[in-house]
């Protein structure tokens, strides 16, 4: 099927791409040295790529722990009780 071959396509072309792109190098159509205003990757975006992932776990385990029934659904309170099926409770389709 088409859904399924269609990632390996898109994976293939972007590694035709990124070689052609390493093999050639980029473009500087304006001729302006572009050295001027880059930032290096490794001590700026890696800190901050951290400290962003490091407050989003801090916020997911402050959530888990500190109030877990918060999103819970409040039918899993209710006491089991073998003998009654709830009624909401319907099969999507009979034989």
């Amino acid at each position: 099927a088409f859904h399924f071959i269609l990632p390996f396509i898109i994976t293939a072309l972007v590694i035709v791409h990124l070689l052609f792109l390493h093999e050639t190098g980029s473009n500087n159509p304006t001729g302006l040295n572009s050295d001027a205003d880059k930032i290096p990757f490794h001590p700026y975006y890696t800190i901050k790529d951290i400290l962003g992932a490091l407050i989003m776990v801090v916020l997911l385990m402050s959530l888990v722990l500190f109030s877990p029934d918060l999103l819970g659904d409040p039918d899993n309170y209710m006491p089991a009780n073998p003998l009654n099926t709830p009624p909401h409770i319907k099969p999507e389709w009979y034989f």
